[in-house]
């Protein structure tokens, strides 16, 4: 059994050392000091550079001696600390920081002088700290834990909660947040254009929000955001980015889990140890594609040792992000700038990877001709085995290896043919810190570094073993690591709140953003963990049925100087839905869409030139037809060189690295893709039609009023109505002395027994309708 010894950081290891909590008239050290260490004095006495032997990074690196035998900083003696020396100096040769850099401010310097008076404390950093029980029910006197938490806060500043959101609204707000999709319309209707909310607890509420949580929709829209993170692509990546045929079965797997609600700890364990695990199934080695998502570099005269390590490195840093909220990547090359994290630690975590190949088998189901199947298995069986051999002994890729790898990624992955990781048990390879991060300067001098965890966190003991992959996920997830609850809940809080609890999620350092609800986190944190036992699905039913997340998205002109960015939640935010679901809603409104759950990668119309920019022409891209095109957006095929413009306009990341949180800009290009785009304008025609042989609309007023609840959700207004009437009159009348404007804007899509002219005023119609902001924005 798996026994685990933690020294946690605030036993004066290398993070801090704990201290009691400052009083109201004491420093605050995340506050007040880390912010002036990191901005003036990290630079050159950080993890980088220790100029003079001396660094800011933790307090026992702080407190010891430099070079020169110096102590900078001695707790309790403001006088006696060379620090307030150097930066109270008026010589420019011995003031610090020194000239061409800012000096620190008056405010700056007394609260530092404040500081080491009172005992230089640093207590140890809140996303290292472990994470507290969860507090007396009693406590919360009857409300929901998120609210008691959120309105505390905000009584302290005399603000008041928003009111409820109304039902339409909120139902909308659920469908998107939970499936990625608009509400039904049945269920729209059935609410009569109520603009009044649910009642505090209503069973109804309660009833829809596990349907959604039921529908399999919810395990493509979460497994979305989950891909992300994997960075996930249906190309190796480099110049060649050739295509892999068996990356969809590790989404499949991914939305399959999620439906299911696979709790989040043997969540990871598959996807990092899958294969280490007792009798692994299938859908267990699949899983270890999580680290297959890595770009490959099949380019002429790749060393082949480089490229291997540079996967490695990524899968070092993808984990220090996705689980960890850490930038350890930092480390590659030195210890961290700004945390305690050192370059040992990085190959600590490397060496849990250095001995992962890739195998492959055929995996799924089987087909008729189980013999010709076997015997093909064993030919790919023994070619993958020559190649990995290879990878042992060529320093460079030879033109046959390079071929056979490509042909190996491109086999017909229909029959199950699936790459898999794997642990090498021969030929381990040895872990060594490199020098500058340059794998071809080994530290040999200094020894072999052993798989472990960063030793600020303590080690794995598994007695004289060493750890292995299986080892590190178990920790991961294990009561004795703080964080990887805290970083799970805060992404889960971000993707239903639009932004996190703690600013950066994948960056929980001294340079991340602290928290604004910090004891909301951790109560999230343990509650997922003890109370919903790591279930996705029990954390997002816990979340949505707080009033903080059901409260009004209307933007509050008294709140925009004191909070202008909402990070005390008085309200909830508005913001526009990410490029997948800007398209998925485009095609279901217009009844287009799809909704065939799981399978391979489709291909929607592409621009040529968008396929002329791989390598050599090796895009032989072939638009799907059928209901293909009509796919969810998770399932278009992802080129890591040729990205759909419908993705990368709208700010889908590119899957070089892992990434959490999307950008989201706001800018013509999307307007007038919205507006102009292929999808879009077929998107149009085809509601253009729903509309017009509806059997429930029949007057002008009504069909705009039903385009209206299918996008929006709510009746329009009569000054809206009026607008959209003045618009329709207009385009009849326009395209009744345009016959061929009016053919090229119904195109294939033309409502039976409706005049050309008619039709066409109505997709000049729903083409506004679909690039309203209310449409693309979940409020």
């Amino acid at each position: 059994m798996l026994r685990i010894s933690v020294v946690l950081l605030h036993v004066s290891l290398l993070f801090a050392v704990s201290s009691p909590h400052a009083s109201a008239d004491e420093t605050e050290f995340d506050r007040d000091i880390r912010p002036i260490l990191n901005d003036h004095c990290a630079g050159c006495h950080g993890g980088v550079k220790k100029n003079g032997g001396f660094s800011v990074i933790s307090r026992k690196l702080l407190l010891a001696e430099t070079d020169s035998g110096t102590v900078v900083v001695v707790p309790g003696d403001a006088g006696g600390s060379e620090l307030l020396r150097r930066v109270n100096s008026k010589d420019l040769d011995s003031r610090m920081p020194p000239e061409g850099h800012d000096g620190l401010s008056p405010a700056e310097k007394s609260v530092l002088k404040k500081w080491i008076e009172e005992g230089a404390r640093w207590p140890s950093h809140w996303a290292y700290e472990p994470v507290p029980p969860l507090r007396n029910a009693n406590l919360f006197r009857g409300q929901h834990p998120v609210d008691w938490f959120v309105h505390r806060n905000l009584d302290e500043r005399s603000i008041k909660p928003s009111p409820p959101a109304d039902a339409l609204t909120l139902i909308r707000r659920l469908s998107l947040d939970l499936t990625g999709l608009l509400p039904n319309t049945g269920a729209v209707r059935q609410l009569n254009n109520s603009r009044t909310p649910f009642p505090v607890d209503s069973p109804a509420l309660a009833t829809i929000i596990d349907s959604y949580l039921a529908v399999p929709h919810f395990g493509e829209r979460w497994a979305r955001h989950w891909l992300d993170e994997a960075r996930f692509a249906d190309s190796e990546g480099y110049e060649k980015d050739s295509v892999k045929n068996d990356a969809w079965r590790f989404r499949n797997w991914v939305i399959k889990t999620i439906n299911d609600d696979m709790p989040f700890d043997d969540f990871t364990r598959k996807q990092l140890a899958g294969d280490l695990l007792p009798s692994p199934s299938q859908d267990d080695l699949i899983a270890t594609k999580f680290h297959l998502q890595t770009q490959f570099n099949l380019e002429g005269g790749v060393d082949s040792e480089e490229d291997r390590t540079k996967r490695v490195i990524d899968r070092v840093g993808t984990l220090g992000s996705v689980w960890m909220g850490s930038s350890v990547g930092c480390c590659q090359c030195h210890d961290h700038p700004y945390d305690s994290f050192l370059q040992k630690d990085f190959y600590r975590l490397y060496a849990f990877f250095n001995n992962t190949d890739f195998a492959a088998d055929f995996l799924g189901t089987e087909p008729q001709d189980a013999d010709k199947l076997r015997g093909a298995r064993d030919k790919k069986m023994k070619e993958l085995a020559d190649l990995l051999k290879k990878q042992v002994t060529d320093k460079n890729y030879s033109d046959t290896t390079q071929g056979k790898l490509s042909q190996l990624r491109s086999y017909d992955s229909s029959k199950g043919f699936t790459r898999f990781m794997t642990e090498r048990s021969d030929q381990r390879r040895p872990t060594y810190i490199f020098t500058r991060g340059d794998f071809q300067r080994p530290m040999i001098d200094q020894g072999t570094v052993i798989a472990d965890i960063p030793e600020g966190f303590g080690s794995i003991n598994v007695g004289d073993a060493t750890p292995t992959r299986l080892d590190l996920a178990n920790w991961l997830v294990s009561p004795q690591n703080p964080m990887t609850a805290r970083v799970t809940v805060n992404k889960i809080w971000m993707h239903l709140f639009g932004q996190p609890l703690a600013g950066q999620p994948q960056e929980f350092g001294s340079r991340g953003a602290v928290p604004s609800h910090p004891e909301l986190l951790d109560y999230l944190a343990r509650w997922f963990m003890d109370e919903a036992g790591w279930s996705r699905k029990k954390l997002i039913r816990f979340i949505v049925s707080s009033q903080t997340y059901q409260q009004s998205s209307a933007t509050r002109p008294e709140l925009l100087d004191i909070d202008p960015d909402n990070r005390l939640v008085a309200r909830q935010n508005r913001f526009r839905v990410e490029a997948e679901i800007v398209r998925d809603i485009s095609l279901q409104a217009a009844e287009l869409l799809c909704t065939t759950v799981g399978g391979k990668s489709v291909f929607p119309p592409l621009p040529a030139i968008v396929i002329q920019q791989t390598y050599a022409g090796s895009n032989k891209y072939k638009a799907s037809t059928g209901e293909d095109q009509f796919r969810r957006g998770l399932y278009t095929f992802f080129r890591r060189t040729a990205i759909d413009p419908n993705l990368s306009t709208f700010d889908c990341p590119d899957s070089s690295l892992t990434r959490a949180q999307r950008d989201r800009s706001n800018n013509p290009l999307q307007a007038l893709a919205t507006m102009h785009n292929e999808v879009f304008h077929e998107a149009a025609q085809a509601f253009a039609v729903r509309l017009l042989q509806s059997a429930s609309s029949n007057t002008d007023e009504e069909r705009i009023n039903e385009a209206m609840q299918i996008t929006t959700g709510r009746s329009p207004s009569q000054a809206e109505r009026a607008t959209i009437l003045k618009l329709l009159i207009s385009s009849r009348e326009h395209f009744s002395n345009d016959a061929a404007g009016a053919t090229a804007l119904i195109g294939p899509h033309a409502a039976t027994d409706v005049a050309v002219a008619e039709n066409a005023a109505w997709v000049a119609i729903t083409r506004v309708i679909l690039n309203l902001d209310e449409f693309l924005t979940r409020s």
